[in-house]
């Protein structure tokens, strides 16, 4: 299925910076919860299960790709805020979609 330019540019997609990273044991499967600096968009959280290839140091202050303006979604106890965006392995784990070089956190994706 194809869709317009215009159905594309509402998908609102940004780099942002990992600022902290902490297990998410309330989640169903194994997860951390984000906090993630979008630059002049501000901060937001997000649950990602990307436990199996990443620990939670080595997330910090990596630049990273996510959606900004799909609604709220709770997990357990925990609203997600954005959706960070990366590819499937073989295996069903998730490698971090990122920019090859730093950029301005907030950087609109297009």
């Amino acid at each position: 299925m194809s869709i317009s330019w215009n159905d594309f540019e509402k998908i609102d997609i940004r780099v942002g910076t990992i600022t902290a990273a902490v297990p998410f044991p309330r989640a169903k499967k194994p997860a951390y919860q984000l906090t993630i600096d979008f630059g002049e968009l501000g901060i937001k959280k997000s649950s990602a299960q990307i436990t199996t290839l990443y620990t939670a140091e080595e997330l910090l202050n990596r630049q990273v790709v996510a959606v900004v303006n799909f609604p709220v979604k709770q997990i357990a106890d925990f609203f997600s805020e954005c959706l960070v965006l990366g590819v499937y392995t073989g295996a069903n784990d998730v490698v971090l979609l990122q920019p090859h070089k730093k950029v301005m956190n907030g950087s609109r994706i297009g």
